[in-house]
């Protein structure tokens, strides 16, 4: 494989990592508090399920849309369908009170074991395909490897993406503290990271609208320099945005806010 290649998917990968991190750091904000109200034990058993949940549907959405991923139809679905989490999430995010919200969900009778991880498992599709069409957005356009297709997808690609996806497990078993405690330190990074979800939204539709069957772009823009450098350097550029724009809470705020 050419080191032009190697870099490229090398690069995508980073970002999935990122992507990854910062969603499952959400993702295992909203589990931990779905279970709190259950006992220790419990909710420790409901989380190894949440976790054993998200890595069957995530590996399903994977190969599921490793077969439909280069129908034009699924690609918009695909496109619109992170554009309305993406916006969604900031809506609640900057227009509704959290703290009416907070006070709602303490007002609701408490679910008991069993429905409590019915509810972490219907989180995790969500979960899974949220991160699987990020990943698959940002993967599509990477050149193809000489590895054997798995499904519709290049090897090369198939194994980046579930590669990132897996990652994404990984930190939310075991880093996601950590990035918890970011987004609380700097809560602009959780703004950027829906605006990153949108943006690779804009690149599934940019990769839709290309598609030889529609063509309403010129066919191969979608994987032409100019785009992949404009998709980046916006990328990084929000980013950016979201590290320094972020007013940094001290650290007693950090405390209390985790408390």
């Amino acid at each position: 494989m050419e080191f032009s290649i190697l870099f490229e998917y090398a690069w995508v990968l980073l970002l999935l990592i990122a992507i990854e991190g910062l969603l499952a750091a959400d993702n295992a904000l909203v589990l931990a508090i779905m279970v709190k109200h259950l006992p220790e034990q419990q909710r420790k058993r409901a989380l190894f399920y949440g976790l054993a949940g998200a890595f069957v549907f995530r590996l399903a959405s994977l190969f599921a849309i490793s077969f439909l991923v280069d129908v034009w139809q699924v690609q918009a679905l695909g496109a619109l369908y992170l554009f309305f989490i993406a916006l969604n999430h900031l809506f609640r995010k900057l227009l509704v009170k959290r703290e009416k919200k907070i006070a709602g969900i303490k007002e609701k009778k408490k679910s008991g074991f069993w429905m409590t991880v019915f509810k972490v498992e219907l989180a995790d599709i969500a979960f899974a395909i949220d991160s699987i069409l990020a990943a698959v957005a940002l993967a599509v356009t990477l050149p193809n490897t000489n590895l054997p297709q798995i499904g519709g997808l290049d090897g090369g690609k198939f194994l980046v993406i579930f590669a990132g996806g897996l990652i994404g497990l990984l930190i939310m078993r075991f880093a996601a503290n950590y990035f918890v405690t970011l987004l609380h330190k700097r809560p602009g990074l959780e703004i950027a990271a829906f605006v990153i979800v949108g943006w690779v939204g804009v690149k599934l539709a940019v990769f839709t609208l290309s598609h030889p069957d529609l063509a309403i772009l010129p066919v191969g823009f979608a994987k032409s320099p100019e785009w992949k450098i404009t998709f980046y350097v916006v990328l990084v550029l929000i980013a950016l945005g979201g590290w320094f724009l972020s007013k940094e809470k001290k650290e007693d705020d950090t405390i209390a806010a985790g408390s």
